[in-house]
């Protein structure tokens, strides 16, 4: 594969998702969280370094699924949806906290009503939207992979 290929395959399904999730930019505490992240402080910059950041475990895990399995059909599908869910897992669990109490830790306070019930539920609410843009077309592909050939 070429340079091209390898780096569209990396960027591409990220561009993707970082243009699907961009109405969290809506909400100001998303663009106060993008604002004050180190080091670029740019709303836009940043929010676009993090949602790539965020997809690239989801591509490589694909790219491994697929280039180290040699099981074919219901196996190989079984292998990315496991792939898919525990990534979702993690994300799930892991950004919310990430930025509901390391980033305030670390010293960057973005949430200016103080971090109540409303700002984790945007929290959750905007990783589980990040979630379900990579989950729901790996599930159907892996869906169609487990369909019976011939």
């Amino acid at each position: 594969m070429s340079i091209f290929g390898t780096l569209a395959l990396i960027f591409v399904p990220g561009l993707v998702v970082t243009v699907l999730w961009s109405p969290i930019l809506l909400i100001g505490r998303f663009r106060a969280l993008f604002a004050r992240l180190p080091p670029i402080r740019s709303t836009i910059v940043n929010y676009c370094l993090v949602s790539l950041a965020l997809s690239i475990p989801f591509v490589v895990g694909t790219t491994i699924v697929f280039t180290t399995t040699s099981t074919e059909g219901a196996d190989l599908s079984n292998t990315l949806l496991n792939m898919a869910v525990l990534l979702a897992a993690t994300y799930g669990i892991v950004l919310p906290l990430a930025a509901g109490f390391g980033l305030p830790r670390l010293g960057i306070d973005w949430d200016p009503t103080g971090y109540g019930p409303g700002t984790w539920l945007l929290l959750v609410g905007a990783v589980l939207w990040y979630i379900v843009v990579f989950v729901v077309p790996l599930a159907f592909f892996a869906f169609v992979l487990a369909l019976p050939t011939g």
